[in-house]
């Protein structure tokens, strides 16, 4: 009988040709966003394969995020921020920092572009201003360390930087952070992501699927993931799923239930380490970069590759809790 294939997703056409930095879904569609140190940024359509665009740039791509369905924002190593209108084949330089500007959102709720960049600040930018530089710079905040991660929902952004920081800042009020933090694991923070509801971050190759716990999560270099609260007395904690996605250097990629600490789901294995991934809007899909990450070194690996594969409710759904029956 012949071997069936392992079931990883569908494996999208017209990949990066090196290491995939980040991928992101779209808000309001399936559009998925992926940039890459072969210095280009891709848009794709899914859920039709198709490769609907690409931008190439001066130097490796670090990050990008949407604006809307045909545009994004981009963050380089040739220091640059650029906006990429994708129906149009335009593209804007918003700005620049002096060293590699390494991560990138886009706040719906202030309409500002935010950077992080190994220069150690953070920069807020108007995307209106496109055309003129000096008007597309909001303020420029200097940060303990090299930024490596930032995330934002709502009005609250969460920035961890070198040294196993995390500043977190009210978009209303830049002057100073909210708070300042330090990270609970031992070794360098690798990234950090907001839950979807507004209420808190969560982690590097960590996507959530639903979760309404009032707090953040961060991933590190070693494999961990902590997380974290900032006002456990917040009601509604548990009227989602509470589940979120990691994966690894090891190729898997794990669904687990954050609120139990207990893993839901284990996918059959990658052919190479897990760069990115990505949730689509209602949870249905999730896209796995397959990227190797050279965390050891040089050498031979498999192709670079984007996987998008159907999500089902009982790899992401937490297991009702079994109680002991009390003692007749």
């Amino acid at each position: 009988m012949a071997a069936v294939p392992p079931v990883r997703g569908r494996e999208l056409s017209n990949p990066p040709s090196d290491g995939i930095s980040n991928l992101r879904f779209s808000h309001h569609s399936d559009h998925l966003l992926v940039s890459s140190w072969d210095k280009s940024v891709r848009l794709y359509d899914a859920s039709e394969n198709i490769l609907r665009g690409e931008f190439i740039h001066g130097g490796a791509v670090l990050d990008c995020c949407f604006h809307d369905d045909n545009s994004g924002f981009s963050a380089s190593a040739d220091n640059t921020v650029r906006r990429l209108v994708f129906n149009y084949e335009r593209e804007d330089v918003l700005g620049r920092h002096d060293a590699p500007v390494r991560c990138i959102e886009y706040s719906y709720a202030t309409g500002q572009v935010i950077t992080g960049s190994w220069d150690k600040t953070l920069k807020c930018w108007d995307p209106r201003g496109a055309s003129a530089q000096e008007r597309a710079l909001v303020g420029t905040y200097a940060q303990p360390e090299r930024v490596y991660s930032l995330s934002l929902v709502g009005n609250r952004l969460v920035v961890a930087t070198a040294g196993r920081h995390v500043n977190v800042y009210d978009l209303r009020n830049m002057s100073q952070p909210e708070q300042r933090r330090e990270s609970s694991l031992k070794y360098q923070t690798r990234c950090v992501r907001c839950y979807p509801n507004g209420t808190g971050i969560a982690p590097e190759l960590l996507h959530q699927n639903h979760f309404c716990s009032p707090g953040y999560a961060l991933s590190s270099v070693e494999g961990r993931v902590a997380m974290e609260f900032f006002d456990l007395s917040e009601a509604g904690q548990s009227k989602n799923y509470g589940t979120f996605a990691t994966g690894g250097c090891d190729g898997f990629v794990n669904v687990w239930d954050g609120n139990n600490k207990k893993r839901l789901y284990q996918y059959t294995k990658y052919p190479t380490s897990i760069a990115a991934l990505s949730f689509s809007r209602d949870g249905r899909l999730l896209a796995v970069a397959s990227s190797y990450t050279f965390e050891e070194g040089d050498k031979p690996h498999e192709p670079d590759a984007i996987f998008v594969r159907s999500v089902n409710e009982v790899e992401v759904k937490p297991k009702p809790k079994v109680y002991p029956n009390p003692a007749t």
